[in-house]
């Protein structure tokens, strides 16, 4: 944060839909040190619309809003105005609508009764540079980012009357493995892993072992690497 935004209040527009809740958030922050309230919105169309006119520091959101929600409203802000931070204010907080609005671009993210100095904290904290994340959302979050990447689900039925050898044989061809290493990760020979690479090739019409690599992620047998 620059030395002019430490020395003045942060600029806050509050975005909520229920009209006591947004007005009791108003008021809290009114008397709060270092934020000032200019504007406060109705929904997600209103909160963006509010962003281009008054250029807030931080804009509070809630994520459950008619016509235009928090997350997209967080997203076009962020797109748009750059300069603006979001911080998510909400009553839900479950990983349905927490990673959304992160991924979106939000750098704070505080459920509605938080108290005044975490709102401070928070506000101040996204303003530096910082996530603005309470203690319980940065542990889930961490919790989230911790658990291992879901392998994709086989299909429910093979394609093209495949075998289940058969699916084995093409994930590994997806892998880059050749015949030789196939047979030893299958404890079978070079001429059995040949025949099953030839009932894939046929069944699923198939001329090359490029085409086949093609094949397994089209069919969601094997997944793309990664970048």
């Amino acid at each position: 944060m620059t030395e002019e935004a430490q020395t003045r209040a942060a600029r806050v527009v509050v975005a909520d839909d229920q009209t006591v809740v947004r007005e009791g958030i108003v008021m809290l922050l009114g008397l709060l040190p270092g934020i000032e309230v200019v504007g406060s919105a109705g929904d997600g169309e209103e909160a963006v619309k509010l962003v281009a006119e008054l250029a807030p520091d931080v804009v509070l959101m809630d994520l459950r809003m008619p016509r235009c929600d928090g997350v997209e409203a967080t997203r076009r802000i962020r797109e748009e105005h750059p300069g603006t931070q979001v911080v998510v204010l909400t009553t839900f907080a479950d990983d349905e609508s927490l990673f959304p609005a992160l991924r979106a671009g939000a750098r704070g993210y505080l459920t509605k009764d938080a108290g005044g100095d975490e709102i401070v904290r928070a506000v101040h904290s996204v303003l530096s540079g910082d996530a603005g994340l309470s203690p319980s959302i940065q542990r889930r979050l961490l919790e989230r980012l911790s658990e291992p990447e879901p392998r994709p689900a086989p299909p429910a039925e093979p394609p093209d009357g495949l075998t289940a050898r058969e699916i084995e044989v093409l994930v590994l061809i997806a892998e880059g493995l050749n015949n030789t290493q196939i047979g030893r990760r299958l404890h079978v020979s070079t001429a059995t892993v040949k025949t099953h690479i030839n009932n894939i090739f046929t069944k699923a019409g198939l001329k090359d072992r490029a085409q086949a690599v093609r094949y397994a992620y089209a069919k969601g047998i094997a997944r793309p690497p990664a970048g």
